[in-house]
């Protein structure tokens, strides 16, 4: 299997959802001609991080103008795409959920947030998600030509449970749309993922909105690649940009083969078990 570039669009996020979705679509190009195959956008990309707005921002697949652009883009743009998350309505219920669209503007799967970032921060940040979100309940794998794609956010990534199973699902690639905070953005940011990298024997990514001091929730920003060994091979600032990083696939199978972290487990001693079929 071929390496290939993978493009982090670190959005600055507008409470104009129409400006949004045109910012989106003009990253995801940028990113295209500098030659990504795969392309990640950040956690509500399309609305502000503050729960009581989900509601507002919520789009139904496939009609929403948010998930049309996501469709198109890949298409036109021949990239896999993996649209950072947003705000989906089904039913009366709506979710944290990113979706994943082929080159050739299919829709491969979607992953909804399954845990949901309700917390009580020193400093007085209060986040409750749950007051306006519904919580899913899949581990979400795609397979592509890229090789096993795994898709989970933020929150998601502090649950080793959750990165385990992608991994032995068969994801080699784990993508993250997140929006850590001021509190812990510059404690775990950095850490968790590089631990989930080490743990699990594959490239993790985290896309991160662009820091607005000004904005309600402060993005702490700095979207990161991180390989199987560890390494942060690419980190953004605080402010708007596209990162890139170089995917390996090589790296993936030598890291496995001389540290069998994944062999060597103990299945005879204990077992992680997935009860949503």
């Amino acid at each position: 299997m071929q390496g290939y570039r993978v493009a982090v669009c670190q959005m600055a996020i507008d409470r104009d959802k129409e400006k949004n979705i045109a910012r989106a679509r003009e990253m995801i190009a940028r990113a295209a001609e500098k030659g990504a195959r795969l392309v990640v956008l950040p956690e509500m990309f399309n609305c502000p991080y503050v729960a009581r707005l989900f509601p507002r921002y919520a789009e139904s697949y496939p009609e929403g103008p948010s998930l049309q652009m996501l469709s198109r883009a890949a298409r036109e743009e021949g990239v896999y795409l993996v649209g950072g998350s947003l705000p989906e309505r089904d039913g009366d219920r709506v979710y944290n959920t990113s979706f994943i669209f082929a080159p050739d503007g299919r829709l491969l799967g979607k992953h909804r947030k399954v845990h949901l970032f309700d917390v009580e921060l020193a400093g007085g940040l209060s986040v409750k998600e749950s007051s306006t979100l519904g919580a899913g309940n899949r581990v979400t794998v795609i397979p592509a030509e890229l090789g096993g794609l795994g898709v989970a956010i933020c929150y998601d990534i502090r649950f080793p449970e959750l990165m385990r199973l992608m991994v032995l699902k068969g994801a080699r690639v784990v993508v993250i749309p997140a929006a850590f905070n001021m509190t812990t953005g510059p404690a775990h940011w950095e850490l968790v993922f590089r631990m989930r990298a080490v743990d699990n024997q594959a490239y993790f990514i985290g896309a991160s909105p662009a820091r607005d001091p000004g904005a309600p929730y402060v993005a702490y920003g700095h979207s990161l690649v991180v390989d199987p060994w560890g390494k942060v091979v690419s980190m953004a600032g605080e402010g708007e940009e596209i990162i890139y990083a170089e995917i390996d696939p090589g790296l993936i199978d030598k890291v496995r083969s001389e540290l069998p972290l994944l062999r060597h487990r103990r299945t005879d001693v204990y077992a992680l078990e997935l009860l949503v079929p």
